[in-house]
């Protein structure tokens, strides 16, 4: 546990120099992260080491009090453990996120050389890596999700690196709000489920669901749980609805793609499905397996007509993020993990790859004086195999691992997942889901080999300014050779046609489900019983469609027996329907952004037409009002009190004149006065 911490906590350490100290060390201080991330690396490697050697069956954990404030009323115990768990699921992806981000750091040497923002990008690499660690070493809810968080907060910040073009800037925008609502829903299930368990742990929360203690006591909530967690995933991984910030982030540096679109940031949904599985009911891994494959068509079809040479490397990654997601939700757990780790290795390798050849085109255009030509648009690229033989031949690896050809890890992984997607069928009959798989198969081998035709293959566009592509510095093609060296079966199962046999296999299988048995999906015996039965054919329909997507995109770029041009024309329709990305970008803009302006433009004209105007009304009735009281005040009010005051001087004047001093004067107004009396009352 000791060296998984200090695993954590050496790329905070770094973040924290880099953030305080960066512009005032040597080269900016990218040796310094650099480093801490190596030592998180081999602290990984002996973490995984001893856990498969000495604890293979044991789950180890560290767990402190947060926060106890006993019972309180209304709410009842309240009482937060955190911690941090290794199993064999986390110390695998601990070593996978720590040797990507390692390559990643080294290449980012030779890459971002000479940014303007140069220690601070090395500075968020750390924080990134140090965020995505907490949600692999946590074991409960709450600490995941800060974890979570802290991730989606990086991506901002690395997507945007480049932020003086407003394309990376709103790129980082767009991911940031698109997380959020699957972080939304993910919330919601975290609030539902410590609702009812009253804890965050997830040791817990499996054995309280064993025990048949249910959310709300219903099997329906407990579903919606599940698929509130899922919520979260759909929005990391790039999952259908919420796929389209993935090829919007490709404004970020290529090493930053490589790092979120491998490992990292998109695998982390991933890996949250894996975690959660055993709670998932089987309505919630039917929701998980349909939205993979989803997920997986959409992209491939819309990969298939990109020019832009990340966006289609994003579009790959997103369908197979689909197919992990597809397989976990069809229940083979191992494969859906598996594809994940394979995936990690060939994927980084293919953004890094990407990362060199816009490296080297972009030094030849500078060179050329050309700063108009798209160095990224793999139609103005072309045979670049003669000048970055070491970017072309590892490319190479990287596409035959992920198109499934045997010898590779990619063979490996995705031909589990196909023979579990073909179980699936025939235990639930649907389908659709195995059709998807393998149709995806197929596409997928042909978008990638298409990459490698028109940047490697052929002639270049371009004679003069062929002349100045260069090769990478070594910086760069060292980690491009380790990633294709770990592209091969051979690290991850001895039998290149079976993962069943191989170490990654024996130490993550799949838990068995705490949820009522009725709502269970199959059980894991007889689920791996029907995927032996279905291997075979599995193996032999996806090695046919790799082999046709592998054909047709030679037959269509290479040997030209297929014009792409005139298929492009006559079914023009078809093609801007990908090329536009199935307009799913046009449909939020003008659904959901343009129906919040429209909804804020119509709280505006509200809150100036009638607030505003009631406001108004009362004002003027208000200075109406005022005007009147004002000249009653004056008039009527001042008037009376005026001539209560002449009065008063009147008659003080008046009776002044009486007022003499003289008792002689006094006694003939009083002799008057009884006159008059006598004679008022003797006529009376």
């Amino acid at each position: 546990m000791l060296f998984a911490l200090a695993a954590l906590l050496l790329p905070l350490l770094g973040f924290t120099l880099m953030i305080f100290f960066g512009k005032k060390l040597p080269k900016q201080g990218d040796w310094l992260e650099t480093a801490m991330i190596t030592a998180a690396l081999l602290c990984a490697i002996i973490v995984l080491a001893q856990k498969l050697l000495n604890y293979p069956h044991e789950t180890l954990a560290l767990n402190f009090t947060w926060v106890d404030f006993n019972t309180v009323p209304g709410i009842g115990p309240l009482k937060i453990v955190l911690g941090f768990s290794i199993d064999n699921l986390a110390a695998i992806m601990l070593v996978v996120v720590t040797l990507i981000s390692t390559l990643v750091h080294y290449f980012s040497v030779g890459y971002m050389h000479g940014d303007v923002r140069y220690s601070r990008y090395f500075a968020y690499l750390g924080l990134f890596s140090f965020s995505m660690l907490i949600i692999v070493l946590a074991n409960n809810l709450f600490l995941l999700y800060v974890g979570w968080e802290l991730v989606g907060i990086c991506s901002y910040l690395l997507i945007g690196h480049w932020y003086e073009k407003k394309s990376a800037s709103n790129a980082g925008i767009k991911a940031f709000v698109v997380n959020r609502i699957g972080d939304f829903g993910f919330l919601v299930g975290i609030l539902l489920i410590y609702a009812t368990f009253h804890t965050f742990g997830l040791q817990e929360i499996f054995d309280g669901i064993k025990a048949g203690q249910l959310p709300n006591g219903s099997e329906w909530w407990l579903t919606a749980a599940g698929v509130l967690i899922f919520c979260g995933a759909v929005g990391k991984s790039a999952q259908f609805p919420l796929h389209v910030w993935l090829p919007d982030a490709m404004e970020g540096p290529t090493p930053v793609s490589a790092l979120i679109h491998a490992a990292t940031m998109v695998a982390a949904g991933v890996y949250l499905v894996a975690r959660t599985f055993p709670l998932m009911t089987a309505d919630a891994l039917m929701v998980i397996a349909y939205i993979g494959a989803i997920t997986a068509f959409i992209s491939a079809t819309i990969a298939i007509a990109q020019n832009d040479i990340k966006k289609v490397l994003a579009y790959s990654t997103i369908s197979q993020l689909g197919y992990m997601v597809m397989g976990l939700g069809v229940g083979a757990y191992t494969a859906g993990f598996f594809h994940l780790v394979t995936h990690a290795m060939f994927k980084a390798g293919l953004f890094l790859g990407s990362g060199s050849v816009i490296h080297a085109m972009h030094q030849a255009l500078h060179h050329q004086g050309d700063h108009h030509t798209d160095a990224q648009d793999i139609r103005n690229m072309g045979g670049l195999r003669e000048k970055m033989p070491i970017t072309f031949w590892t490319f190479v690896v990287y596409t035959l691992a992920i198109s499934g050809v045997p010898l590779t890890s990619g063979f490996l992984s995705k031909d589990e997942i196909l023979a579990g997607t073909l179980a699936f069928g025939g235990l639930t009959g649907h389908a659709l889901i195995p059709v998807i798989g393998f149709l995806v198969a197929g596409m997928t081998a042909f978008y990638m080999f298409r990459i490698v035709i028109l940047a490697f293959m052929g002639e270049h566009k371009d004679a003069r300014r062929f002349e100045h592509v260069r090769e990478s510095p070594r910086v760069m093609t060292v980690p491009l050779i380790i990633l294709a060296v770990l592209s091969f079966f051979i690290f991850y199962s001895f039998n290149p046609f079976s993962a069943a046999s191989g170490w990654i296999a024996h130490a993550v299988e799949r838990p068995e489900s705490v949820v009522p048995a009725h709502m269970a999906a199959a059980s894991r015996g007889l689920f791996e019983d029907t995927l032996h039965h279905t291997h075979l054919t599995a193996m032999l329909l996806s090695l046919l469609v790799a082999g046709c997507g592998i054909l047709i995109a030679f037959m269509t770029y290479h040997w030209k027996r297929v014009n792409a041009d005139m298929i492009a024309e006559k079914y023009k329709g078809l093609h801007s329907f990908l090329l536009h990305k199935w307009y799913f970008d046009e449909l939020y803009n003008g659904v959901v952004v343009g129906g919040t302006l429209a909804v804020t433009n119509a709280m505006r004209w509200f809150d100036n037409t009638i607030i505003d105007g009631i406001v108004n009304a009362m004002g003027g009735i208000t200075r109406v009002t005022s005007f009147v009281s004002g000249k009653f005040d004056n008039v009527v009010i001042d008037g009376a009190v005026n001539m209560t005051a002449y009065l008063s001087g009147f008659l003080g004047l008046v009776l002044r004149k009486l007022q003499t001093g003289k008792v002689q004067t006094y006694i003939v107004f009083a002799v008057f006065s009884v006159m008059i009396f006598y004679f008022v009352f003797r006529l009376v």
